[in-house]
């Protein structure tokens, strides 16, 4: 693969655009995510215990699900990205540490290991994600009402 200046731009655009995301979620922003996934982007959440729909579905439950976890982190790495034009695909590593509000059991902190699977399309507004399925690795000491 020849690396050109605009596969180089493009490639750097979408590594911020999923970095921007994690802020996004972690700060519970979840009205920026029309900043981060395309008009009519299908979001699958499902392998992780969340739910599938398109991107206001999704907000909406991000709003009702996170309140939950008063404390996340998304750790993102070993970006797979590649380029065709105007689409891309990537399959993203995500480390997610987050605690847990469970009232007088306290706050318990668990992980869970993840990929993010993509698809990407270039925009008038820059590259947007189309399509992210969530693929489960492993998950450690999450408390049991979450059935992980």
């Amino acid at each position: 693969m020849k690396w050109t200046l605009q596969r180089m731009a493009d490639r750097f655009e979408i590594e911020d655009m999923l970095v921007e995301y994690c802020h996004i979620i972690d700060a519970k922003q979840f009205d920026r995510l029309d900043e981060i996934f395309a008009d009519d982007a299908w979001i699958d959440y499902t392998a992780m215990g969340g739910v599938a729909g398109n991107r206001e579905e999704i907000k909406s439950f991000l709003k009702q699900a996170m309140p939950a976890f008063p404390s996340t982190q998304h750790m993102i790495a070993n970006y797979q990205i590649r380029l065709d034009g105007d689409v891309a695909t990537g399959r993203i590593m995500c480390f997610n540490p987050m605690q847990m509000e469970l009232g007088e059991q306290g706050k318990p902190v668990f992980f869970l290991g993840l990929w993010y699977v993509d698809e990407y399309v270039r925009t008038g507004r820059g590259w947007r994600i189309s399509r992210r399925v969530e693929e489960k690795s492993w998950v450690f000491n999450a408390p049991e009402l979450l059935k992980l």
